[in-house]
């Protein structure tokens, strides 16, 4: 095939993939027009996740209307004037590229005002083509509105993801900007519905409220700290208060957000040994540096970062938040496994309840997992699916065995008359609920209780969306939860197997698990998602449980039908026969 030059259309398609990868990556782009405009109020408004519709309006300086036609071209910008200003860029835009790349793939209309005239003007842009100037009547500011993305492009439009992943991404990228622009007056809203409103009053922890709650917002250590030409300001949890992933540390340079992962590991290092594994703080950080210290040119989509010297950032950013934690939250001391556990502890059916002294832990009603499990559907065994018949799994059933103690405050073990086990006592705890809870499935009758005064949960606006369609399937799972406001809900009941669970937690771990899997719930059988709930209701690794809950833990799983693997397939324990151990003793075969 002979080289040739690409056409004017399919060089701008390529250039824009690169720039607007999804309906979030043109919410970005012109929030930080917006900004770069000097805008004190941002409106954010979309349709079917941004597919349909994107329109952002600010009452910045806006466009003079004889630059409107030039700033629809690709590479025009005010913001640069020479390849020196690279290296200083203090906008967050600069590239001239983003107005371009959206036009291309999009029907744009593109509105505005300076506030020296009496008159606006209107540019329209399909696929890439201007259309002409017109005079309109508008308020000081500019108004872009995004219609049909890649509508022209059908391949990049049939790799979005479902609208609640895309619906997701927006809303923590408006948020983020929110938190770090406090000044400025956010709005986000899907057709009249606003999932997010801040007063633009300069109050980090009047936005944090909003987003996580006031009780969390009141639990957010401040930092603030400088060191020779770099400043470090935000917000970050104390060590009870975490989530399942990193998604709530944000990291913004200069104003800019940015995905870095050295700053990421920065900030859990300065969390060393204060977080149970697995688990991750909330953090809202702003790094202000010499802009000629930070290449913010690495990829048009401006989220890659380079610095100078990163040893030093990380450095800093590690000391700085260690500094805050331990001088806002000390070590906190555990009590003893012993107070952990109250109830009766005669018999091998003894109750009692086991509580974390971690906040997002959630303490379980063991007597109920205890409980005779009856006709379950059974968890799979290693080649096999959670739907398995549970006759098919008899076989697997375990010898009775003797409790020798636990290890690493993560496994159990135990002798069996043909060898040594060591259980996970997280995997053998989320077999130990799922048979029960799907027992009661089974039986169509879910025992619920009902709380004596209903506890009211704060989600992000992200997790709060997500919530909200999957009540109906929780419903089902023996959950009352019903909508309180905006992204706020009302727990009324919750499980009878986890009626000793802080509500609130156990709604949160929900949540998180349903952000970490992108499959819509409506569309699992009943076994995954009684699994997906048992994963995150059961005890973790790295929690200390008293002799009694050992004991009754491996009580329960000889009695489960399927003991030796957890619904998901993971394996519950590892099996060491003494013929084996004799072999690697020397006692038998080659010495």
């Amino acid at each position: 095939m002979p080289i040739r030059l690409l056409s004017p259309e399919v060089a701008s398609q390529i250039a824009a993939g690169e720039v607007v990868e999804r309906p979030a990556s043109v919410v970005k782009e012109l929030i930080e027009n917006a900004l770069d405009a000097g805008a004190k109020t941002i409106n954010v408004n979309i349709q079917d996740a941004g597919r349909r519709l994107i329109e952002i309006a600010d009452n910045g300086n806006g466009i003079p209307a004889d630059e409107l036609l030039l700033a629809v071209e690709r590479h025009a910008t005010s913001k640069l004037q020479n390849a020196a200003d690279l290296f200083q860029i203090k906008s967050l835009g600069f590239r001239g590229e983003a107005l371009a790349s959206i036009g291309s793939v999009s029907r744009m209309t593109i509105t505005s005002r300076i506030p020296s005239v009496q008159a606006g003007a209107r540019i329209r842009v399909d696929g890439g083509l201007p259309g002409k100037l017109e005079p309109v009547g508008t308020p000081i500011g500019t108004s872009v509105r995004v219609e049909d993305l890649f509508y022209n492009v059908p391949a990049r439009l049939k790799f979005l993801k479902q609208d609640l992943t895309e619906r997701r991404a927006i809303d923590g990228l408006v948020t983020r900007y929110a938190l770090a622009y406090p000044e400025v007056r956010f709005r986000l809203a899907e057709g009249v519905n606003a999932s997010l409103q801040t007063a633009g009053d300069g109050d980090h922890r009047a936005i944090l409220a909003k987003l996580y709650g006031v009780e969390v917002a009141k639990q957010m250590l401040e930092v603030l700290a400088e060191d020779d030409g770099l400043r470090l300001t935000g917000f970050i949890s104390p060590a009870s208060l975490t989530r399942s992933n990193r998604k709530e540390i944000t990291f913004f340079i200069n104003g800019r957000w940015v995905s870095d992962t050295p700053l990421n590991q920065a900030l859990l290092q300065a969390y060393h040994t204060l977080l149970m594994v697995g688990r991750y703080p909330l953090a809202a950080l702003f790094i202000e540096i010499e802009p000629g210290e930070v290449d913010v040119n690495v990829h048009p989509a401006k989220a890659e970062v380079r610095f100078k010297n990163q040893e030093r950032i990380f450095s800093f950013v590690q000391r700085s938040v260690r500094r805050a934690l331990l001088a806002y939250s000390p070590v906190p001391s555990f009590p003893s496994t012993q107070a952990l556990w109250s109830g009766n502890s005669s018999g091998s059916s003894g109750s009692g309840t086991f509580s974390n002294p971690s906040a997002d832990t959630v303490g379980l009603d063991w007597s109920l997992a205890h409980a005779e499990t009856g006709n379950v559907q059974s968890g799979e065994e290693p080649g096999t699916s959670a739907a398995s018949n549970s006759q098919q799994t008899a076989a697997f059933n375990l010898p009775i065995m003797r409790l020798v103690g636990q290890i690493g405050s993560t496994y159990l073990i135990a002798e069996g008359p043909d060898g040594l086990y060591l259980i996970d006592q997280h995997a053998a705890h989320e077999r130990v609920l799922f048979e029960k809870l799907m027992a009661q499935h089974g039986q169509r009758k879910i025992p619920s209780q009902a709380l004596l005064t209903p506890q009211v949960v704060h989600m992000p606006p992200a997790s709060a969306k997500i919530l909200e369609e999957q009540l109906p399937i929780l419903q089902d799972f023996g959950f009352s939860v019903e909508s309180f406001g905006p992204n706020t809900f009302q727990v009324r009941a919750i499980p009878a197997l986890f009626s000793n669970t802080d509500p609130s937690a156990a709604l949160r771990a929900l949540v998180e698990d349903f952000e970490e899997d992108e499959t819509p719930l409506q569309n699992e059988i009943e076994s995954r998602i009684a699994a997906r709930v048992c994963k995150r209701m059961a005890v973790k690794g790295g929690q200390n449980l008293s002799s009694e809950e050992q004991r009754i833990l491996l009580t329960d799983l000889e009695n489960c039908d399927s003991p030796r693997t957890c619904p998901h397939g993971r394996p519950t324990m590892i099996h060491l026969s003494v013929d084996m151990l004799e072999r690697q003793f020397g006692r038998k075969g080659a010495r």
